[in-house]
Parts: structure tokens; sequence; C-alpha cells
């Protein structure tokens, strides 16, 4: 998830790719948790390791970042540096799932970020910082000035496709798509159109476009990003196992990408495959992502909640994002509450939150899932009017709606 210079109305499509990445949320805002909500919280005592922060000296990016902080602090207002370290940081955010690194991603922007318009770079990547924390509707009103201002700059098209998909504005999403079609690569276009088709119920044809494309990815980022965007189409028309076998591809070739390593292992939690889901996330808990998953596995294979470290070592994470005052994801919080903390009410209550701040089929999902749990088929009114207005194929979703529907 990284943006890099722009400014050229023909951009490379790596760069498109890679903006795209960016956008993919990090984290929502969450309402502190009410008495006896949080069933698995507990206070973090002094000296316990919550996460796993790599040494600067083994890590080359973070290294790197120190450095860009250096020279920062001796000229705020150098933008290329600015940009840059904002851009590293981003990455950082989204391969760790760790949003406080958000926070220093908007404090090298300081002195643009409350400029009506900040120069262009500044905007594009302040709209990406808002995104993130799903602050949606300011990050579109930076993304409309920026596209205003430079209407041959794809990334901000792109980057504005993205939100508007989550947001479950699909019409305005494929429009911005539309106006990349002079400005990138064809395999460009179809991925920005990829998951605003398959949410609408066009999953088959988005993906024999995007695959007729693929052959032509200009580098193994953009191959990546289009892969994944496969395997979700995949999933969504209901070839779970074609989506399996992309995402272990992908992983073959790219072992470091988190979102496809906690996509394969939601696929094979789903096919309940505890231990085999609890191998592909082991030792990887620095990722809040793929602890989470772990610990899904974990009470799969039947470890108790109560003492189990990986268990105990998400519900620390929840709690420690909620003392630093940082925004936690809810769908995954979400998640947790229903699978691990077996509180159905508390889940739902997330995930109605998270539904209405973002509209995509995992929201669906565990609303859905939390709704039916709680035995509350109203609450999952919403979503059952997204499915009936979007035609979204998906079968889990399907079926869960089937269920709250009841026999007819």
């Amino acid at each position: 998830m990284t943006t890099d210079a722009h400014r050229r109305e023909q951009r490379a499509a790596a760069g498109l790719v890679a903006c795209a990445l960016v956008v993919v949320a990090v984290g929502v805002a969450t309402a502190r948790p009410r008495a006896g909500e949080a069933q698995l919280a507990r206070v973090i005592p002094d000296g316990e390791v919550v996460a796993q922060v790599p040494a600067r000296g083994r890590d080359p990016a973070a290294a790197e970042r120190a450095r860009l902080r250096r020279a920062l602090d001796t000229n705020p207002r150098d933008l290329a540096t600015a940009s840059r370290l904002a851009r590293m940081l981003i990455a950082a955010a989204r391969g760790g799932g760790d949003p406080r690194f958000l926070g220093r991603a908007e404090a090298a922007l300081r002195p643009w970020w409350d400029e009506q318009s900040p120069p262009a770079e500044a905007l594009l990547l302040r709209a990406t910082i808002r995104q993130s924390r799903h602050e949606f509707e300011p990050a579109l009103a930076d993304l409309d000035r920026l596209v205003a201002a430079a209407p041959g700059d794809a990334q901000a098209w792109l980057t504005r496709a993205v939100v508007l998909g989550v947001r479950g504005r699909y019409s305005d999403g494929l429009a911005s798509c539309a106006r990349l079609d002079t400005l990138a690569s064809p395999l460009v276009v179809a991925a920005c159109r990829a998951p605003l088709l398959g949410v609408t119920g066009h999953a088959r044809g988005a993906a024999a476009a995007l695959a007729a494309e693929l052959r032509f990815a200009r580098g193994p980022g953009e191959a990546a990003w289009a892969e994944a965007a496969l395997a979700d189409l995949e999933l969504w028309s209901g070839d779970a196992a074609v989506a399996e076998a992309r995402l272990r591809r992908l992983l073959a070739r790219a072992p470091e990408d988190g979102a496809a390593r906690a996509a394969l292992a939601d696929l094979v939690l789903d096919d309940g495959r505890a231990t085999e889901a609890a191998a592909l996330v082991a030792a990887r808990d620095g990722d809040d992502g793929l602890l989470l998953r772990h610990a899904l596995a974990r009470v799969a294979q039947g470890a108790d909640p109560a003492t189990d470290p990986t268990v105990q070592a998400m519900a620390a994470r929840f709690e420690a994002a909620r003392l630093r005052g940082d925004s936690v994801h809810q769908r995954e919080e979400a998640r947790f509450a229903l699978a691990v903390a077996r509180d159905p009410a508390r889940a739902l209550r997330l995930a109605e939150q998270s539904w209405r701040i973002q509209k995509e089929p995992a929201d669906a999902r565990v609303l859905l899932e939390a709704a039916v749990a709680a035995r509350a088929p109203g609450a999952a009114a919403p979503v059952l009017a997204w499915l009936a207005e979007t035609g979204c194929e998906w079968p889990r979703l399907r079926a869960l709606a089937a269920s709250l529907r009841g026999p007819r």
C-alpha cells in the first residue's frame, strides 16, 4: 500500500497498483466498550509484550524511515522527503495492521495537513490516510478537489474508485474507473472495475475480463494485485476451490503478502480446516489480521479462550488499541466477539457500526452472521436490502440471508 510520485497523465501501471493497495482500509474508529462487553479484554500489566516490533538494525525499511524522519526534522517543508516518508509509513500501517503508523504519516505531512489546497502529492496522501482511517467523506472531498484540478491524474481516479466502492457507490466508482481508459493500461482499468462489478452481480464476467489482461502485467506487484482481485471474484461467484488455488500460487511467489495469507486462512477456516489455518498464520502474530485468524483457528481447534496465549494476545491487542485511543477495525473485532468471546450481541453492535461506515461483502457477512447468532433478523435488514439491490452472488451471503428469512 504505497503511492509514488505522480503528476504525469500517462501513469505507469505499477504506480497505480501501489496506490490501489494503499487505500485498502486499515482501521475504523470504535466506540469504547460498555460495561461487561469486553469479556476477554483485560488490563495489560507493565512489561507485557503486546506486539513485537522489528529492531531497526534488522529492518531496512525502519532504518530508511528513521533517516527520512531526521531529514524532515531539519527541513519540515521538504515535500519530496515528507511524501516518501508518508508513503512508507502508510505501507507499514497496511503491512502490519498497525494504525499508529498513520498518525506518523500525518505528522510527516503536518505543514500541509490543514491547508485547503495543499500540493497535489500532499492532497493525495492526505486522502489516502483519511480513507485508511475510514474518514471516507473527507477523503472523497480531497479526491474530488484533486481530480478537478488534475483530471489526468490516474492515481487519484483509481483511489477515488476504491473509496466509492467501499462506500457502496458502485456506479460512481465505475465512472471513476472509466476515466482511466486513456490514462492507464487495460489491466489496471480491468482491476479497477473488478471489485465493483463483482459486488454487483457480475463476478464471472469481471473475472474473465481481468484474466484476459493478466498476461500484460508490468511486474510482480501489478500481477499480485490482479491475482488477488481475481481470487475475490472467484470466491464471490462460488468457486472457492479455484480462489484457494490462486491464493496458494500467489503466496508461493510472495510469502510475505499478508493480505493474501489472511484471505487464504479465511477460506481454509470456512472449510473447517482449523489446524491448517493455524499453520498458515503461525509465527506471524506481528500482523494483527493474521493474529486474529490464528486466534479464530485456535478456538476452532478447541482451545480455551480464557487461557490460550494466542487468543489472549489478540484480546490484549484490542484493549491496547482502546487505551491508546487508536482506531480498531470494527469488522475484525466483531468476528472476534462472535467466534471467540461468544458474545453475539456485542458482535452485532460492532457489525452494525461497521456497516454504517463501509459496505463490502466481508462486512455484510459478519453482520448477517451476528444477526443469526443473536437471533435478531431485523438487524440484518440493511444487508438484506443491499443484497437485493446489488445482486451480489457470494453463496455464503445468500445462504445466510435465506436462513434469516426463514422458510417460505
